[in-house]
């Protein structure tokens, strides 16, 4: 049976959050996002209460009268759950679910909750509980009940009860070993990438608002089974797949978590580790979903978000994705140069799930690659060469084939990673 929830928000008219004037979201809008998070983690939205106040209220955030009606609508639907549109303080966490008798769940601990459920790998793991141990070290205080129960629903999978319970101090000896443990995988990472490096394959990573289409992008492209779903957030730990261009270039495909406007900060900084993939690529593949109302602020966001990390300068192609579901894309693309401030950028219309658009964008990211340059050759190959006659047809774009005798003659454009492999049967006129 889904768990019953309410969705709570407060539009705070003094608090804003001057540093990313993007993040900014009409109240009705960020909780429609609450309820597809919601959704997601499969909980049954019974319905939404919203207040408007000039500044927080610092024992409850919405105040005593709007917690009055909130209790009276949570015992009219049975609501087993009140989840809060933003960050409470521990205090306010906990006032509230002794006023309301109710688990109270924040957005950050929503978001949390979501990547416990999503986590795969073991580094994915980890990094989901470091997040959570660090939003809840300030919470233990006055929490023990909670702590001590055994419950399933919303908030409450992750680290497990041994370390819910655990002392301050057993909790810090537990992020600082999941600390070194993901130091190594991030060294693991560094030599991967360096492996990688020593040939010359460049990497492209896929990055945009969570639920834009990037998994399913992900598996149009590589052929590939990366599970991709309507939920939030579907794909969590990152995974990596060759492909071949229409140069017959071979690049490396990376994808990507999904991002979200508020994405609390103890997330940002536990999965350092896989936003490396984003940091070291060379190309951002920047997909969108083209039938939002709300694709242009999406894109804002995630503009944001890529500066936080260090990968503003990074390449992009604007990747709009969906656009079966849109009439006319040219309005879209139109928009999309405009968002980034540059006539010139590359913006593909695609779908993904029929895949119209995906030779367009091929060629956009065969253009945009500079390493592993395209040259002419002439090539003339004994008929009897299997490996060789196979790595032309493989590795190379043919122009012109030939068959003379018992040799096989070949114009052909080869990228530079190859050209020493068949630099022996070159024909020079």
């Amino acid at each position: 049976m889904s768990e019953i929830v309410i969705l709570a928000g407060a539009h705070l008219r003094k608090q804003k959050d001057s540093s990313n004037p993007l993040t900014e979201l009409s109240v009705e809008e960020s909780l429609n996002e609450l309820h597809a998070l919601a959704e997601s983690a499969g909980a049954q939205v019974a319905g939404r209460l919203t207040q408007t106040r000039e500044q927080a209220d610092r024992t409850t955030l919405i105040g005593a009268g709007k917690v009055a009606e909130l209790l009276a609508f949570a015992e009219g639907v049975n609501a087993h759950t009140v989840i809060f549109d933003g960050e409470l303080t521990p205090t306010q966490q906990r006032n509230l679910e002794r006023e309301l008798g109710r688990k109270v769940v924040d957005r950050t601990q929503l978001i949390l909750d979501l990547f416990a459920a999503r986590a795969r790998t073991r580094e994915g793991k980890l990094q989901v509980e470091l997040a959570q141990l660090n939003y809840l070290m300030p919470r233990l205080a006055g929490r023990g009940v909670m702590m001590t129960r055994q419950g399933g629903g919303i908030g409450t999978r992750g680290p497990g009860e041994t370390q819910l319970e655990s002392d301050r101090r057993k909790i810090n000896g537990r992020i600082k070993n999941i600390k070194q443990d993901l130091s190594k995988v991030r060294s693991g990472r560094g030599i991967q990438r360096k492996q990688r490096q020593s040939v010359p394959l460049e990497t492209v990573a896929l990055v945009g608002y969570t639920n834009a289409g990037k998994s399913t992008l992900f598996n149009r492209l590589t052929n590939a089974a990366v599970l991709a779903d309507a939920k939030m957030f579907a794909t969590l730990d990152p995974t990596v797949r060759h492909i071949v261009l229409p140069s017959k270039r071979k690049i490396l495909l990376s994808d990507t978590v999904g991002f979200i406007r508020r994405l609390p900060t103890t997330l940002v900084e536990s999965f350092r580790a896989t936003l490396e993939e984003v940091v070291e690529a060379k190309l951002l593949l920047h997909v969108v979903d083209a039938s939002s109302p709300h694709a242009t602020s999406y894109v804002e966001h995630v503009h944001h978000v890529l500066k936080e990390i260090g990968a503003e300068g990074t390449r992009q192609i604007l990747v709009l994705n969906k656009a079966d579901l849109v009439k006319d894309a040219s309005e879209q693309v139109a928009q999309g140069r405009r968002v980034l401030q540059d006539a010139n950028a590359e913006v593909i219309a695609v779908s993904a799930w029929d895949g119209s658009g995906i030779e367009k964008l091929l060629a956009a990211m065969d253009r945009e690659m500079q390493m592993d340059p395209v040259e002419w050759m002439r090539l003339r190959i004994p008929a009897s060469e299997g490996g060789p006659l196979h790595l032309v047809h493989e590795r190379t774009k043919v122009l012109s084939k030939q068959e003379v005798d018992e040799w096989v003659e070949f114009e052909v454009e080869v990228p530079a990673s190859v050209r020493g492999r068949l630099v022996q049967f070159e024909l020079i006129s």
